[in-house]
């Protein structure tokens, strides 16, 4: 039993080391020095339709807490499709995830990543991108994009640190929504989500 739990520790510091690493590296790529809790994991795939049918699109997994959370939830790995622009995070992640569609690249050339998976449509996005280090213009891109890629009323479900919305209701054609408020993560995380109402 000691040996277990020594296992679990050694491998949770090992994926804490290498986000904060990856955080030293490129600080405005990751974000904050500390990666996403399991408790901000959980509600962000909680807001996952199961019976949707549709793959998940999950947009900057780093250590893969929220990539646990999603499978946990009982996506079948195939049905998920990660995008990371940090390789080592990506290689790292190919080993923890055997069966999840893992693919180094940049958010906003998701064409390219996504090769001839271009044209899919999701049930939904959960994004952990640092939105909050981008200019405003990026932002509003990146979501236009993202809510192109799901059905109308379907989320994308972002995390950020700030206390405000990383893009601004008024920002574009879309409906801006905190969905939660997680304390237990360091440091607190706001839940957004964006949609476009069905016409």
């Amino acid at each position: 039993m000691l040996d277990v739990i020594k296992n679990i520790v050694a491998d949770r510091l090992g994926n804490e080391l290498r986000f904060f690493k990856g955080w030293l590296d490129q600080p405005k790529a990751v974000g904050t020095p500390f990666p996403t809790s399991r408790h901000t994991g959980r509600a962000m795939a909680s807001l996952i339709d199961m019976g949707s049918g549709l793959p998940v699109l999950e947009i900057g997994h780093g250590t893969g807490v929220i990539t646990r959370a999603i499978l946990n939830r009982g996506l079948p790995p195939h049905q998920l499709y990660a995008v990371e622009c940090a390789s080592e995070f990506a290689d790292a992640l190919k080993c923890d995830f055997p069966g999840v569609r893992i693919l180094t690249g940049s958010a906003f050339e998701l064409d390219e990543v996504l090769g001839e998976s271009n044209e899919t449509i999701f049930d939904c996005v959960v994004s952990a991108i640092p939105l909050l280090n981008l200019k405003m213009a990026s932002r509003i891109q990146y979501v236009e994009d993202m809510l192109d890629r799901i059905p109308a009323g379907r989320p994308v479900i972002q995390v950020t640190y700030g206390t405000k919305s990383p893009v601004p209701p008024e920002s574009g054609s879309f409906a801006v929504r905190r969905a939660d408020f997680i304390l237990r993560n360091v440091p607190p995380a706001h839940l957004w989500t964006y949609r476009r109402m069905p016409s």
